[in-house]
C-alpha cells in the first residue's frame, strides 16, 4: 500500500491530507494561477533546496506574485521531510512546493502556500533502470518568443500544466513513455517535466534557457559537478540530428534524476559505454548542497 502523503503549511502545521484544504475558488484550481517546485527526498534529506527556492522566487516574480518568504518555505520543507522520514524511513519521496495567487473572492487574503510529500511513483524507478521511449512533438513556438512575449511566462514553472499533461497522454496513446518538445524551427527544447542532456564522450550539452525553457535545477547541478571533474559542458542549440548523433540522450529531473532515451521516434538508440558513469555523476551532483 502506498505511503500516506504529507501536507504542511508555512506555519509549520502538519495537516491531514485526506481532509479538505483548498477553497473551491482558489485560483490554483480555477486558472492554474500559481507556481510550483518538485524536489526529491533521498536518504532522509531533501535535495537541492536552495536551488529550488531560487527558482520558486524567479517564477513568482515572473507571475507578479509576492516574493516567497524563503525562511518559512525552508522551515515547512524541513517539517515535511522529518514527518516523511519518521513515517517511512529512507524511502524516497517527491516533495512539492505549491504557491498560488489565492482565492478569487478574497484577493486581499494573500497567496495560498503549502508543501506536500508522497511516495515516488513506480514509473520513476522503471525509467531510471530501463530507460524511456520518447517521441518529439512540436511545442508551437519559436525560440525567440520568450524575449518577444514575456507574458507567455516561458521559463516559469507555473501550475498551468494542461498542455504538458496532454502531450504525455498523446505520447502514451501512441506507445511512448515521454516527450521531447521542438520549437517551430526544429530546435530541441525540453520535456514536459524534464531537461534534455546529450552525452558524447565526456561532453555534456543542453539547450539554452533563452529558447523559452525552464532552467533545470538538476541539469545545473550536474553541469557544475561535471565541470569540476574535467567534463566539458555546453549550452547550445540542439537539433534532432544531434540527438541521434550523440552517444546517449537523457531526460533529467529532480525526481526521476536520469532517464536514458532508449528509442527516439521509434529509432533504437545504441548503448553507450558512459551510461553508468553519467548516472553516477547525476546521483552525486544532487547530493551537493
Amino acid at each position: 500500500m502506498a505511503a500516506a502523503q504529507i501536507l504542511v503549511t508555512l506555519d509549520g502545521t502538519v495537516h491531514d491530507p485526506d481532509e479538505p484544504f483548498l477553497h473551491a475558488d482558489d485560483l490554483a484550481a480555477l486558472r492554474g494561477d500559481g507556481v510550483f517546485e518538485t524536489l526529491l527526498i533521498r536518504t532522509g534529506r531533501t535535495r537541492k533546496v536552495g536551488a529550488h527556492l531560487d527558482r520558486l522566487a524567479r517564477s513568482a516574480e515572473m507571475m507578479e506574485l509576492p516574493t516567497p518568504e524563503r525562511d518559512a518555505w525552508a522551515k515547512a520543507i524541513e517539517v515535511a521531510e522529518k514527518q516523511w522520514t519518521a513515517d517511512n524511513g529512507d524511502a524516497e519521496a517527491w516533495l512539492r512546493l505549491v504557491y498560488s495567487r489565492g482565492r478569487e473572492s478574497a484577493p486581499d487574503a494573500g497567496p495560498t502556500a503549502y508543501v506536500m510529500a508522497g511516495a515516488v511513483a513506480d514509473r520513476v524507478s522503471h525509467a531510471r533502470s530501463e530507460g524511456i521511449s520518447v517521441v518529439t512533438l512540436e511545442r508551437g513556438f519559436s525560440t525567440d518568443l520568450a524575449e518577444r512575449a514575456p507574458w507567455q511566462l516561458l521559463g516559469a514553472k507555473t501550475l498551468s500544466y494542461a498542455t504538458n499533461m496532454a502531450a504525455l497522454r498523446h505520447a502514451a496513446t501512441n506507445g511512448f513513455d515521454d516527450v521531447i518538445y521542438l520549437s517551430s524551427e526544429g530546435a530541441v527544447l525540453e520535456g514536459p517535466r524534464s531537461t534534455v542532456v546529450t552525452v558524447t564522450g565526456r561532453t555534456l550539452t543542453t539547450p539554452p534557457t533563452e529558447a523559452g525553457i525552464l532552467p533545470g535545477t538538476t541539469q545545473r547541478a550536474v553541469f557544475e559537478t561535471a565541470a569540476q571533474e574535467g567534463w566539458t559542458t555546453r549550452t547550445e542549440v540542439i537539433r534532432r540530428a544531434d540527438l541521434i548523433a550523440a552517444d546517449s540522450v537523457w531526460l533529467i529531473s529532480s525526481v526521476a534524476l536520469a532517464a536514458r532515451v532508449t528509442s527516439l521516434n521509434r529509432y533504437v538508440m545504441p548503448l553507450s559505454p558512459n551510461d553508468h558513469e553519467f548516472v553516477d555523476l547525476v546521483d552525486r551532483a544532487i547530493c551537493v548542497d
